[in-house]
């Protein structure tokens, strides 16, 4: 499981993108919330759009592997596309927040690599969060107030990444993924290749 957190506005979701888009091997976890739609977001792809009683109904029912409030919405993550995408041997890629990072850290640090994303400066956020215009001048304040607080938790993720330029981050993650890939627990079957390699010496 590798997990992409940042500020508003500092490119986790377009770095996800393209991580996505270049690599066949990772799939995207589809979080559902509360939370209207913007626009071009699509139900199923971008989000799982839905009401209060049924996210409080899944959180309740341990369908949801974390979860958090965030902007006064509901996000969290469905529990079963993730675990069968896992059990077929596809790397899941998660677009969350510290604090679902914190619960995912809690029920299986094993298997998570966590990287936040970082804005090259203040002003730099700002413009971005302002040249989507997705967002009211007021939630652009708002998420400008909350940026200091989610960038106090960088130190709880194993990598940074300032993200000057997408593709340079993209180079960067992409980096990250393969090493980790590559990491001794997690390549399957080598005990039975070395086995057998060293029956063959």
């Amino acid at each position: 499981m590798l997990v992409l957190s940042s500020p508003s506005g500092a490119g986790k979701t377009t770095l996800s993108r393209r991580l996505l888009a270049h690599d066949g091997d990772i799939t995207m976890s589809v979080s559902v919330t509360t939370r209207p739609p913007r626009p071009g977001e699509v139900h199923g792809q971008d989000y799982f759009f839905t009401d209060v009683p049924t996210f409080t109904r899944m959180r309740d029912a341990g369908e949801l592997l974390e979860h958090a409030t965030v902007f006064s919405n509901m996000y969290g993550t469905p529990r079963g596309a993730v675990e069968k995408a896992l059990s077929q041997g596809k790397d899941v890629l998660f677009d969350i927040d510290w604090q679902g990072t914190q619960q995912l850290s809690e029920n299986a640090a094993q298997d998570l690599v966590k990287v936040f994303i970082l804005p090259p400066s203040a002003e730099d956020l700002e413009k971005r969060l302002r040249t989507r215009a997705q967002d009211t001048d007021e939630v652009v304040r708002q998420r400008m107030a909350e940026a200091s607080d989610e960038i106090s938790h960088y130190f709880e993720y194993d990598y940074i990444i300032v993200n000057h330029e997408v593709e340079d981050s993209l180079a960067r993650l992409q980096a990250i993924l393969a090493a980790e890939r590559q990491k001794r627990e997690r390549v399957t079957g080598l005990a039975q290749f070395v086995n057998a390699l060293r029956a063959a010496l």
